[in-house]
C-alpha cells in the first residue's frame, strides 16, 4: 500500500515493534454460527462499528479479494481491508449484517472511505453463496433508493480471506488513545452520520 493515510502515521509507532508479528489462521465458525466478509475501508473502525451489532460474536481483520498469497499490512497490493464477521443467523440474518455493515460506511464514495483513499480502502460484500449474492444486491438497492445516489459498493463472489497481522486484531480496544485519535482525526463517523442523516 503506497497511499500515506491517517491510520498508517497513527501506526508507525507500533509497525516497528511488530514487524515480525506473523499473522494467524481465522478462528473457524462453530457449528451453529455463520460468517461474512465485507471490506468498509479503515478495517479497525469496521471492525470496532460491526462488534456494535447484537447477533455478532466475533470480528477479525484481515486482507481479502487480491491474487497475492500471504498479504501483509505493508504488502496486500490488489486486496482490500477486510473483516470477517461471525455471527449467530437465529439472531441476526446475512441480511441484516449486510444492512447494518451499510449503515456504518459511506457507500457512496468510489475511491475508499473519509480520510482512508485509494484501492485497499474501496467497499465490497464478499457473497459466498446465491442466496447471499440476492439478499446483498437488495440490501445495495434499497440503500441506493434510500440515498437517492449510486451505490459505489461492490457485491463480490467470495475470496480468501487472509488474517491481518496480531496487532491489528481489537485495535480499537487494545489502543484506545491511538483509535480516538485516528477516529477524531479521519472524521469518519461525523461524514458517515451525514451520509445517512435522517434516513
Amino acid at each position: 500500500m503506497k497511499t500515506h493515510t491517517l491510520a498508517a502515521m497513527v501506526l508507525a509507532p507500533l509497525a516497528l515493534a511488530a514487524a515480525s508479528a506473523a499473522p494467524a489462521q481465522a478462528p473457524a465458525a462453530s457449528p451453529g454460527q455463520a460468517t461474512a466478509v465485507f471490506a468498509g475501508g479503515c478495517f479497525w473502525s469496521v471492525e470496532h462499528e460491526l462488534e456494535q451489532i447484537p447477533g455478532v460474536i466475533d470480528v477479525v481483520v484481515g486482507y481479502a479479494g487480491g491474487a497475492k498469497a500471504n498479504p501483509t499490512y505493508r504488502s496486500h497490493d490488489g486486496h482490500l481491508e477486510a473483516v470477517r464477521v461471525t455471527y449467530d443467523p437465529t439472531r441476526l440474518s446475512y441480511e441484516q449484517l449486510t444492512s447494518g455493515f451499510f449503515r456504518r460506511i459511506d457507500p457512496t464514495d468510489p475511491n475508499g472511505q473519509i480520510c482512508d483513499q485509494g484501492p485497499s480502502y474501496r467497499t465490497a460484500v464478499f457473497y459466498a453463496s446465491g442466496a447471499e449474492r440476492d439478499a446483498a444486491q437488495k440490501v445495495k438497492a434499497q440503500v441506493a433508493k434510500a440515498l437517492g445516489q449510486t451505490v459505489a459498493t461492490e457485491i463480490r463472489p467470495a475470496a480468501r480471506f487472509w488474517m491481518g497481522e496480531t496487532y491489528h486484531q481489537d485495535y480499537a480496544e487494545k489502543n484506545p488513545g491511538r483509535y480516538q485519535a485516528y477516529k477524531v482525526g479521519c472524521g469518519r463517523e461525523r461524514a458517515i452520520k451525514a451520509v445517512w442523516a435522517g434516513r
